[in-house]
């Protein structure tokens, strides 16, 4: 799994798991909704640190916590 996948399915968990449409994600972190539908797409491989760290703060949680799990523990080095 590549990291940009591992972030979008944690955010896809979190969000079920609160029961959050992902607009409802956008006004709790104080972004738009087209920041947080971009984060999701699939298709687009970046997203930045700083947009993470706002819809954790959305969520009410910390990078640490966001990060804290086996995807991203499983995860391959990114350098070949």
């Amino acid at each position: 799994m590549a990291v940009k996948d591992a972030v979008v399915k944690r955010f896809r968990d979190l969000c079920a798991e609160k029961k959050i449409k992902p607009n409802e994600l956008a006004s709790r972190a104080g972004v738009t909704p087209s920041t947080v539908y971009s984060m999701l797409d699939e298709s687009r491989r970046d997203v930045s640190i700083v947009t993470i760290k706002k819809l954790c703060d959305g969520l009410e949680i910390t990078l640490g916590a966001f990060f804290s799990t086996p995807e991203f523990d499983a995860l391959e080095q990114e350098i070949e």
